[in-house]
């Protein structure tokens, strides 16, 4: 009996390390908290956020970046969830001057309403900006597909991948609670749905 509880713990475990690992990869993860000669800690061309979730935290965690120095563009992405408000991109673009970013700094796109729209409109921008190199930040349950999406959808460029540590939904502790078992869950299905069918609407 012991041993039984023992596995199902195990088991347990190891199915909460591999959903934390594979959904939230952070590529700046062995950096420090500005950009350096490292070859995989350098200043990039922009700085993308999508909306969605937490959509205030994934801002903020942006505008960290850029005021630690890693790029001088800010991209916010994201259509209106009330269509009769503002775009989330452009509530998006209002925090980040509050927070003392330069309006000239900030390019947003403020049609896209599904991941992959997001990269196919990001694409737009980084051409008409010369981006060849960005630093992608959601949430971290939302990191692996939006990478997917955006390297598959855009062109030349370099993502780099950086979650936000922690949100109103995911945070460390994701496994303790019923919305984090369900963001993980459905990220998974969305994410094997991409492999078989290369598109999540």
């Amino acid at each position: 009996m012991i041993k039984y509880v023992v596995g199902i713990i195990i088991v347990f475990a190891i199915i909460i390390f591999g959903l934390s690992e594979y959904l939230q990869p952070d590529d700046l993860s062995g950096c420090k908290a500005s950009p350096s000669d490292n070859a995989k800690c350098q200043k990039v061309d922009a700085i993308v956020a999508v909306s969605g979730g937490d959509t205030n935290a994934r801002t903020l965690e942006a505008v960290k970046l850029f005021k630690n120095g890693w790029s001088d563009k800010l991209i916010f992405s994201g259509a209106a969830q009330d269509k009769s408000g503002p775009s989330n991109a452009e509530a998006m673009k209002e925090i980040a001057i509050s927070e003392g970013v330069p309006e000239s700094s900030i390019n947003i796109d403020e049609y896209s309403e599904s991941t992959k729209q997001n990269a196919e409109n990001a694409q737009t921008i980084f051409s008409k900006l010369n981006v060849k190199s960005v630093i992608l930040v959601t949430s971290g349950y939302h990191q692996r597909r939006a990478s997917l999406e955006f390297n598959k959808r855009t062109t030349n460029v370099t993502i780099i991948n950086h979650p936000v540590s922690s949100d109103k939904d995911w945070s460390l502790w994701w496994w303790t609670t019923l919305r984090g078992w369900w963001l993980a869950l459905s990220e998974s299905v969305k994410i094997i749905i991409f492999y078989i069918v290369g598109i999540w609407v």
